[in-house]
């Protein structure tokens, strides 16, 4: 059984932005072709983008466990057990179940999926969707180095892909998963900054996405802590230290920190329902 995919069936169950994205990742990879992927939902609402792609769909969870050993499940998290119990006559031994759901727990997947099930929990976040994503994953009791391989190799083209700790999930939905709205906002701040001004909208729009994009990439390219980063920027009384007195000044260090804290509380909350 080869570890890449591609002489797998993977099923996705729900058809959204994320299942989306993260397939996108794998036919770009050229890890599984796309006639080997098979999507269920409910309706044909959001099948037509995976039928452009070659792939297969069904309206049948059942059939994608039919049809496929490794299974993405891709609802929403409220979705999950009653899922899980229509799924689960079929779920064999042959079968490895990775959940994509917010919140449902390692264990939560196991009781509701028959003893001995191949189970991994991923935590992909949007920017998966356009290939600069960040995963994080922990194994089940039954997933071996075989599935966790093979999940790694599967999204390798939706960004970075890391094995944790199941405690670590929740820290990166506060850290990534929701952290990308942080800087959407933190975006949206520096172009209106530049149109207060004089600069037009969307020349500050484009200038403000290739910020941030550029440094992100110093972060990862350099392997420097941000605050060596953001020191290189600062020279004697020049404007970049009088802006930065500005932001110490309106807490915004503390600020963010409260905030990945307040997702992770409300993540662990989740998981706990």
């Amino acid at each position: 059984m080869a570890e890449d995919g591609s002489t797998y069936n993977v099923g996705f169950i729900g058809a959204g932005k994320m299942a989306y994205g993260i397939l996108k990742g794998m036919l770009l990879a050229g890890q599984i072709p796309a006639e080997n992927v098979l999507v269920s939902a409910p309706s044909d609402r959001n099948l037509g983008k995976f039928k452009d792609h070659g792939c297969r769909t069904t309206h049948s969870n059942v059939t994608v466990l039919k049809e496929c050993k490794v299974v993405f499940l891709a609802t929403k998290p409220h979705i999950v057990p009653g899922v899980l119990k229509e799924i689960s006559p079929a779920v064999t031994g042959e079968h490895t179940v990775i959940s994509l759901a917010a919140g449902i727990t390692l264990q939560t997947l196991e009781s509701l999926l028959p003893q001995g099930t191949k189970v991994l929990r991923a935590m992909p976040n949007l920017p998966c969707v356009v290939q600069t994503g960040a995963v994080v994953f922990a194994r089940g009791h039954q997933a071996g180095d075989r599935q966790t391989s093979l999940l790694k190799a599967l999204m390798s083209k939706c960004g970075l892909c890391e094995e944790v700790p199941e405690s670590y999930i929740d820290i990166h939905t506060g850290l990534s998963g929701s952290g990308v709205a942080y800087v959407y906002m933190f975006a949206e701040a520096l172009m209106d900054g530049a149109v207060k001004m004089g600069m037009t909208s969307d020349l500050a729009n484009r200038i403000a996405a290739q910020t941030l994009m550029g440094a992100a990439k110093m972060i990862q390219e350099t392997g420097d802590h941000p605050a060596k980063l953001r020191n290189d920027v600062c020279t004697p009384g020049g404007t970049t230290i009088y802006a930065l007195h500005e932001l110490e000044k309106g807490g915004l260090r503390a600020t963010v920190m409260n905030a990945v804290e307040a997702a992770t509380t409300r993540a662990r909350e989740m998981g706990k329902q």
